[in-house]
């Protein structure tokens, strides 16, 4: 066995388990890259993959890595990138290991991810969010399911992993009502709800009659519903939104979109927004940014405040007869 095994071994054991204590979620994303790019090099070198060894992981290799997850399996950029991510903190775990291969890790380490065109968020307008709560046929379990799930996750901008790890024990409907959730990067946050979805929430929580540590939003079994699921019944009910509501027709409605139109709610109401970075979890307030540049509100206020300038309209006039006919061409 190379030294790349053991290695890469330790570095989940003792470095990402034992060490960085890091979530199930993060081992799972550097385990498919490290098993994807271990399977490519091997099919490159003809090596099986306990005799690959670091110098059969170059920078060669690596862009080439890159390159087939964009081409071949179709990977957007960010994935592209976050595979590196995982392949470049292993290789920093492994230059304290293996001086000897110093030269190879650190060339691998000054690979710099790619850049990408940053697309403005799709959100839902306040209609839009309205049909798609009211599309679910609630004279069934499912349906009435559907609509308490989806109007939680329009109002507090919930991740999709936090909304399917709601227990029955983290909502509150007291005074004060709100729901609790464990977020990305371990952090517990309260999300306050309103008035409309606390009635939804107290008759979906009668009629499901769970135990405190039961999934708030369950399949027909009482397991957890996965992120497949929720975005197949968005999916679904949007398709049927769009009887009511046709703008539905041209957006891709998703778990994430409308934790986008939650944040996009409460920067149309003049939350600040440090505040929607704290309700929606953000690990810095430069995130929330990017609903900024989506509101066209905002800078048509902006505009109306500033004084045009006195300039007047002028008129092109071609200075000869032969340039006026080919300018008219």
């Amino acid at each position: 066995m190379t030294a790349i095994a053991p290695t890469l071994q330790a570095f989940f054991t003792d470095r990402l388990i034992n060490q960085r204590h890091a979530s199930p979620k993060t081992i799972a994303a550097y385990r498919d890259a490290w098993r994807l790019l271990v399977g490519f090099a091997a099919g490159r070198s003809g090596k099986q993959p306990c005799a690959l060894d670091f110098d059969d992981i170059d920078t060669a290799l690596v862009a080439a890595f890159l390159d087939h997850l964009e081409t071949d399996r179709g990977n957007s950029v960010r994935t592209r990138n976050a595979r590196l991510a995982a392949v470049r903190s292993m290789f920093r775990f492994a230059a304290l290991q293996h001086p000897e291969h110093a030269g190879t890790i650190a060339r691998v380490l000054a690979m710099p991810p790619k850049r990408y065109d940053r697309k403005l968020v799709t959100y839902l307008s306040q209609t839009e969010v309205a049909a798609l709560v009211d599309a679910p046929d609630t004279t069934t379990w499912a349906g009435r399911r559907d609509q308490a799930l989806l109007l939680v996750a329009a109002q507090t901008g919930l991740r999709i992993s936090e909304l399917i790890g709601l227990t029955c024990a983290d909502v509150a409907l007291g005074a004060g009502a709100h729901v609790a959730c464990h977020g990305k990067g371990r952090k517990d946050r309260v999300t306050p709800l309103t008035s409309i979805t606390v009635k939804v929430l107290r008759a979906w929580l009668a009629e499901r009659a769970g135990a405190a540590t039961d999934p708030l939003f369950p399949t027909r079994t009482g397991g957890a519903l996965s992120r497949d699921a929720v975005e197949h019944r968005i999916a679904l009910h949007s398709a049927t939104a769009t009887a009511t509501c046709p703008s539905l027709l041209n957006k891709h409605v998703s778990a994430h979109v409308l934790r986008h139109s939650a944040a996009m709610r409460l920067l149309e109401a003049g939350v600040d927004t440090t505040v929607i970075a704290l309700w929606l979890g953000h690990e810095q307030v430069d995130t929330t940014a990017i609903y900024l540049h989506a509101d066209l509100t905002i800078k048509e206020r902006a505009l109306a405040r500033i004084t045009p300038t006195g300039v007047r309209p002028g008129r092109y006039r071609p200075p000869d007869s032969l340039l006026a006919f080919l300018e008219a061409l």
